[in-house]
């Protein structure tokens, strides 16, 4: 085995865990809507996900850990993904905020400031702005 498939390896894994994180949140409320479906589908396009690899994740979701990215910007990417899941059937639960945060957590962001950092992100996630501007205004609000 060479050195680039053990890094091929980890680097679909952490997308395994990272799509296995937004179908936590997708089925907090337990059930996927077409929205939520969508949205799953076009993030396991975008994250290698096999089409074996989203079945076995859609059984068994909860098995798979939050692996936080090593860089802040790596982290707000995987946050910002994880609030657009929270809106995409345009319902917020008190049980998907929560969720929400306890992924934060898991990402990397300090328990102590978690609950603000994930309002600011469905704040912005609502408002509809773009991955970039996302990233700027929640390091504006960590000044």
């Amino acid at each position: 085995m060479s050195i680039s498939d053990l890094y091929d390896s980890g680097f679909r894994k952490r997308n395994e865990d990272h799509f296995a994180a937004i179908v936590r949140v997708a089925m907090s409320d337990g059930i996927v809507t077409d929205e939520e479906k969508a949205f799953l589908d076009r993030l396991a396009r975008n994250l290698d996900v096999t089409d074996n690899q989203y079945k076995e994740i859609l059984k068994d979701f909860m098995s798979h850990p939050v692996n936080p990215p090593i860089t802040y910007d790596n982290r707000l990417e995987r946050l910002f993904d994880l609030t657009r899941m929270v809106y995409a059937d345009s319902e917020l639960g008190i049980k998907q905020a929560g969720i929400l945060e306890r992924l934060g957590v898991g990402l990397g962001f300090s328990a102590h400031n978690v609950k603000y950092v994930v309002d600011k992100a469905l704040s912005l996630v609502k408002t509809g702005v773009d991955l970039e501007t996302f990233k700027e205004e929640v390091r504006m609000m960590n000044r």
